[in-house]
């Protein structure tokens, strides 16, 4: 009941603070399995996306969001929890490993699942190399990747920012994008799947390319 009182409030609260700019709602099928993979310029985004998406997604997010103690401990979980997040343990191999499984659940469960492809934040704007994680997901469990682009929220809150402040967010959803099986050579196609995700995203986006992995700072 708090989840859905929460997210009652926040849906209406992100239309008045970051007055969004949806496109594209309509190729986000309504049932079943699909991922939501989106460029990444925020700390805001993994929580604009699942407010502004047609259904509920869910996004992973550090454990240790869920377990701080205090009021600040119990707002954040709240949140999160409105906004569908699922907690994980923060790591190296390990857990990545075990990020895609909870992942692979979700998505076999029938829900979204979202997924940042670059790993973590851009500092720079620039779209960064996909890492084969999506492609792993959409090949693993056959369900459809919808490429997003969103755009102003490295403004509304820079990295670094502790909140974020007024302004105009953009959301936009293209076109899904389906994979058959994976064939022998796994490794090549879960990497020539992803730079067709990171193609369209960039499509989207419009963000000037980066060649190489963005370094790596945590979930989300």
């Amino acid at each position: 009941m708090l989840t859905r009182v929460a997210r009652a409030g926040l849906v209406p609260l992100s239309r008045v603070m970051f007055r969004p700019v949806v496109e594209g709602r309509h190729h986000v099928p309504l049932d079943g399995p699909v991922i939501i993979a989106a460029n990444h310029l925020s700390f805001l985004d993994s929580f604009i996306i699942p407010l502004l998406t047609p259904r509920p997604v869910a996004f992973l997010a550090k454990d240790e969001y869920f377990t701080r103690p205090g009021l600040r401990g119990h707002l954040s979980r709240t949140t999160l929890t409105a906004v569908g997040a699922v907690p994980v343990p923060r790591g190296a191999h390990r857990a990545a490993r075990a990020s895609l499984e909870t992942a692979l659940a979700v998505l076999k469960d029938g829900r979204a699942f979202g997924i940042h492809p670059e790993g973590s934040r851009s500092r720079d704007g620039r779209l960064y190399r996909g890492r084969t994680g999506v492609a792993w997901l959409a090949l693993a469990s056959g369900a459809p990747v919808v490429p997003v682009a969103v755009l102003g929220t490295d403004r509304v809150q820079p990295v670094g920012a502790r909140l974020p402040r007024p302004g105009r967010v953009t959301v936009r959803f293209g076109e899904p994008l389906t994979f058959g099986p994976p064939p022998a050579g796994a490794a090549r196609a879960r990497r020539d799947a992803t730079d067709r995700i990171m193609d369209a995203i960039a499509a989207l986006s419009g963000q000037e390319r980066a060649d190489h992995y963005n370094k790596l700072s945590g979930t989300p």
